[in-house]
């Protein structure tokens, strides 16, 4: 009887700790550059955040290249928008 509660309580801080890992491996923000491979980074000028209310995507954009990117984003979200100005006069 005292080993069948003993498994019991070991499988259920096993489950415990395993959703807690898995948990813990959303945050996209403390994961730099995992998405694609690189050729250099750009952290000369910094990327003007578009802050919307809760509830909302928020938005960045930069000029690269004489191009405007703006991506949107939602918190730790898996998803993004990205769109691309082509040549736009407001870049340098």
């Amino acid at each position: 009887m005292r080993s069948t509660r003993t498994r019991a309580a070991a499988a259920a801080v096993t489950v415990v700790i395993g959703l807690g890992l898995l948990a813990g491996c959303n945050d996209k923000a403390s994961e730099p550059f995992k998405d694609a491979r690189r050729s250099g980074h750009d952290n000369g000028a910094p990327a003007d955040l578009i802050r919307m209310p809760d509830g909302f995507s928020n938005a960045a954009t930069k000029c690269d290249h004489g191009n405007r990117i703006y991506i949107a984003y939602h918190g730790d979200s898996a998803y993004a928008s990205i769109a691309v100005v082509s040549g736009d006069p407001t870049c340098n």
